[in-house]
């Protein structure tokens, strides 16, 4: 019956470890690459990027989009937006300089402002259904503070058994000599 329990145990956490790495190798693993995730927090891409999708973004040069192109930008300093650029427009007052007219997929109407090319952050990759909404929780305070938890005890659990079983062999083994020293005697 320990056997078992030990056996099951031992599955468990492994595949408990093994779903936590691929989570972090999809969540901060990629930035190693140049790759920034991003949540979707509203339905303006939909259905392309639906809400709580994450977002995997590669930087992009401003000269190398084109219209049709989803592109990931600063909307403003505290907002990242992804929508799909529908015109390009050269600067009115310096020509080396592009800007973007762009609109959300499910929007009716073109964005208020057109992107400056300074604030292209790059464009989406690929993204995951509702892992954003994970990564969200995660990153803020109480979710970042419930997965530190998790992941400690989870350590804690993973290698107990282990130390502990340890011990209690090192116990006998020091018994058994005790013994056999006592019966040499």
């Amino acid at each position: 019956m320990k056997q078992c329990v030990k056996k099951i145990w031992n599955i468990v956490s492994t595949v408990l470890v093994a779903l936590i790495v691929i989570l972090a190798i999809a969540l901060v693993g990629v930035r190693i690459v140049g790759i920034k995730t991003y949540a979707v927090v509203s339905g303006s891409m939909e259905p392309v990027y639906p809400t709580g999708s994450l977002l995997y973004v590669k930087s992009a040069d401003a000269q190398d989009l084109k219209v049709g192109d989803a592109i990931t930008f600063m909307l403003d300093e505290d907002t990242v937006a992804t929508h799909r650029i529908i015109e390009i427009l050269p600067d009115e007052e310096d020509e080396s300089v592009i800007r973007f007219r762009t609109q959300g997929d499910a929007n009716d109407t073109a964005d208020g402002t057109p992107v400056h090319c300074k604030n292209i952050i790059g464009k989406p990759l690929f993204s995951i259904p509702y892992l954003g909404y994970f990564a969200h929780f995660v990153q803020n305070p109480p979710g970042l503070y419930l997965a530190i938890g998790f992941a400690v005890i989870l350590v804690i659990l993973v290698f107990l058994p282990d130390l502990l079983g340890d011990s209690k062999k090192k116990k006998d083994k020091k018994l058994r000599k005790k013994g056999e020293a006592a019966g040499q005697k």
